[in-house]
This record gives C-alpha cells, sequence and structure tokens, in this order.
C-alpha cells in the first residue's frame, strides 16, 4: 500500500509504528453550525483510508476530536470564539449548541455510511490535559506570556514550516504587520485569558490565569493522549496545512523531542464556480438540504468517490444528478445479478491494486463497472460485496424508499390541481417531481409515487 505524505511530498510506501496495527487522527468539526456537504467529502476521504487500511487487514484505532471552545474567527489567534458567537445568536447554552450540532454530525455519518470513530474526543473534556501539555512546554522555555495570553515560540522549532512549506524568511521580514505582542508573526496562542471574566460561558482556572485553550493544542493533546507520542496517520483538509497542522506538529515536536505523526494524509477541497465552499462564506447545502432535493446522501458520496481525493472537487446540482443516475442505474443492475458464492480473484485483485495507489478510488469504481458489465465473469456478487466494503455504497442493499417531505408536498398541490381540472399547473408538477427523482403514478384509488431509477 502506498500513501502520499504531504510531509515529504511524496507517495511512500506504508510502514506502520506497530505490524499490522494503526493509530489514526482525524481533524474533527467545529461544532457551531450545520457541516455542509463540502466539510463532509473530508470526512468521506478519511473514511475510504480507513476502509482501505481495514481491507489490507490492519487494525485500526481511530480518534476524532470535537472542537466546542476555542476555535476562534481568524488563525491569527483574534476574533470571537466561534462557539460563544453561536450560543448567544441563538440565545442557548454553549454545551447545548455544540451537543445539537455534533448529533446533527453523527446524524449526516450515518446517512453517508461514515464509520464512526473508535473514540470521540471533545477539546472541553479535556482541558486538565491542555494545561499540562501547556506546562511541559513552559517547562522546556518554548513559551512566553503576554497580556492576552500565553503564547508558543515558533523560532524555537528548526523546521517550523516544514510541513506546509512555509516561507518563514519572507514571513518574518514582514512582522511588523499585525506582531501586537508577539515575538514572531508565526507565534500562536496555547492558553487564552478571558477578557472579563465570568462573562464567558466556557472558562477554566489554570496557572496563567483564567480563560480557554488555543485551537492547535486541543489537537496535540488529545491525539498524544489516546494515541501516543507517536502514531502512525493524522487527516485533515489541506487548508489545515499551513496554520493548524504546522502548529500541531510544532507542539509535539517541543514537547516530545520528536514529532508524533509518521504520515500526514491530506484531501482537497470541495469548491463551487472553482471556489473553496467555506461555511464564513455562507456555506453550502447540507446533507438534509440535499434529501430535500431528492437526493440519496450515498449518491453524493458516490460522487466524491468518483475524484480523486488530491484532486479540487467542483460541484453542481448537474454533477450530482448525473452521479445520481449513474450510481442507480449500478446499483439496479448488480440487483439482477445472480448469485454463484464465489470470488472473481482477477478482478478483485485488480481493485485491490488500485485502492492501495494513493486510494485511486475513481479507477476502482472504473474496475468495479468493468466487472459488472463483463458478461463472462463469474463470482460477481461476492467480489462486489469485498470491493462495497471499501466504497461503503450499499451496493447490494435494496432501498427501502423514503418519500421526501417537499415531494409529498408536491404531490399533494397536484392532487389538488388535478381535481380542480387545472391540468397545466398539474403537469408543471408533475415534471417538477419527476425532476426529483419521482413520478406520479394515478390509480383508479389516487395517485402512487414511485422513485425513479
Amino acid at each position: 500500500m502506498r500513501i502520499y505524505n504531504t510531509l515529504t511530498r511524496k507517495k511512500e510506501e506504508f510502514k506502520p509504528i506497530i505490524k499490522k496495527e494503526v493509530g489514526m487522527y482525524v481533524c474533527g468539526p467545529t461544532v457551531y453550525w450545520y457541516q455542509h456537504i463540502g466539510n463532509l467529502r473530508t470526512y468521506i476521504f478519511s473514511d475510504t483510508l480507513r476502509r482501505v487500511l481495514l481491507f489490507n487487514n490492519y487494525k485500526v484505532k481511530e480518534v476524532m476530536n470535537v472542537t466546542d471552545v476555542g476555535h476562534l474567527t481568524s488563525d491569527a489567534d483574534t476574533g470571537k470564539d466561534k462557539i460563544e458567537e453561536a450560543a448567544k445568536k441563538e440565545h442557548k447554552k454553549a454545551k447545548d449548541i455544540t451537543q445539537y450540532y455534533l448529533n446533527l454530525f453523527k446524524q449526516d455519518f450515518r446517512k453517508l455510511n461514515i464509520i464512526e470513530p473508535n473514540i470521540w474526543c471533545k477539546a472541553t473534556e479535556h482541558i486538565k490535559d491542555q494545561i499540562d501539555f501547556i506546562k511541559d512546554l513552559e517547562k522546556k522555555d518554548f513559551t512566553y506570556k503576554t497580556s492576552d495570553g500565553i503564547y508558543f515560540d515558533t523560532s524555537k522549532i528548526k523546521d517550523y514550516g516544514k510541513l506546509g512549506k512555509l516561507d518563514i524568511k519572507g514571513l518574518q521580514a514582514g512582522k511588523r504587520i499585525g506582531l501586537g505582542e508577539k515575538r514572531n508573526k508565526t507565534d500562536f496562542a496555547l492558553w487564552k485569558f478571558s477578557e472579563k471574566p465570568g462573562i464567558r460561558q466556557q472558562e477554566w482556572k489554570s496557572p496563567w490565569g483564567i480563560g480557554f485553550p488555543g485551537w492547535h493544542i486541543e489537537c496535540s493533546t488529545m491525539s498524544t493522549k489516546y494515541l501516543g507520542k507517536e502514531f502512525d496517520i493524522h487527516t485533515g483538509g489541506i487548508d489545515h496545512i499551513p496554520i493548524h497542522h504546522t502548529n500541531e506538529r510544532a507542539q509535539n515536536i517541543a514537547r516530545f523531542g520528536k514529532p508524533s505523526v509518521k504520515y500526514w494524509i491530506h484531501g482537497n477541497f470541495l469548491t463551487f464556480k472553482g471556489e473553496k465552499i467555506s461555511k464564513s462564506k455562507g456555506g453550502l447545502l447540507t446533507i438534509s438540504e440535499l434529501e430535500e432535493k431528492g437526493f440519496n446522501p450515498l449518491e453524493y458520496r458516490y460522487l466524491v468517490l468518483g475524484t480523486h481525493y488530491r484532486k479540487p472537487l467542483n460541484f453542481s446540482l448537474k454533477e450530482l444528478e448525473t452521479a445520481k443516475n449513474s450510481y442507480q442505474r449500478l446499483k439496479k443492475i448488480i440487483l439482477e445479478i445472480k448469485e454463484d458464492k464465489k470470488i472473481n480473484k482477477n478482478y478483485l485483485k485488480e481493485f485491490e491494486k488500485e485502492i492501495n495507489n494513493d486510494l485511486n478510488i475513481p479507477n476502482a469504481l472504473q474496475i468495479l463497472w468493468g466487472l459488472v458489465r463483463d458478461e463472462k465473469a463469474i463470482g460477481k456478487k461476492q467480489t462486489i460485496k469485498e470491493m462495497d466494503k471499501v466504497l461503503g455504497l450499499d451496493l447490494l442493499k435494496k432501498e427501502k424508499i423514503s418519500i421526501p417531505k417537499k415531494v409529498k408536498e408536491l404531490a399533494e398541490k397536484r392532487e389538488q390541481a388535478r381535481k380542480g381540472k387545472d391540468f397545466e399547473k398539474s403537469d408543471e408538477l408533475r415534471d417538477k417531481i419527476k425532476r426529483l427523482g419521482y413520478q406520479i403514478d394515478d390509480t383508479d384509488k389516487g395517485y402512487v409515487i414511485r422513485k425513479v431509477i
């Protein structure tokens, strides 16, 4: 198995620290709002990686953080805490906000067939661990105090910018801009002081003053707590490379004397009209909104798997419609295949070759289609079953058709139009329903809605 390591910018043979065991840390959500389909592309990628490891008979321990405090609106340690702001906006307790959006996130995981991590770890439940981490950094002289917090001195890490290939000299040359009390422009907060203790919902006592942890210290603390001082894989989106993951790496080197992560693996963006999708721009669609438009979440998963994880994927409803038709056609063909209890070793070997070549899932899908279309091939169903352990598309599962609320409402409006003999409107509503992937059949006992495959 070969995988692209962001640290070396090379495809490398995957060799875990402990034979046949893999420690894997996935950068999880900041739970202050809905996760849009761009966020979820990253988790489909990390899920696919885990499935490929399992396919190769590795025992995988996956840990995912939940950022429920400390993620500011700017990566430069300025701005408001996203959780605190959401709590104010919705007039709720911060812990209720974070639990609500975490529950929705887990719901999306189930809809997309993403395997849940072995360990979910919330930042707010690991405050003591984070304070202990910072105390260790302090003892080793990697920290300093300013009026707004405890900061990490990045100049003391020789290869600080290696992961992100940062031009540190260039950054230092322009350090007068926005430097404030920081010694170096790349320095970052480990612990932020509360401006006025008692106003924030989430703040804790520490050796340095009442406040809350920085975003980066959370991941360093929780990843090493559950996976050890050294572990195999750290995943996330490419936007985390220059700051968040670079800072995590620096903290770990400072505390343990060497890097903790062997393979840094990053997924590319979902884009819309060429621009990165982000919640700060108002976001894009959620999985629930796709369902309201008549799409099955696994049709979105199929769309995502059709583009290599290291390439940007430009999203549009038209592209999703094409993926939907392809996915439904594939399922229909597969469900008509007769069982013969055999494995087609040739096709499975080709499939394995592609998934082990830096997760080349688009090529692996082509191998699957080749098997499905091959009239002479034996062992189709059992081989597809093995392939689907990696793809996670429920290819052999018969769908229980659940009619979306929007489709039902349109069907009722159409029925009223038909009864009122407004046939133009009736036809218009029928077409709308059809565009959502459903068809209306009129019978003597009333109308019937069925899914179009």
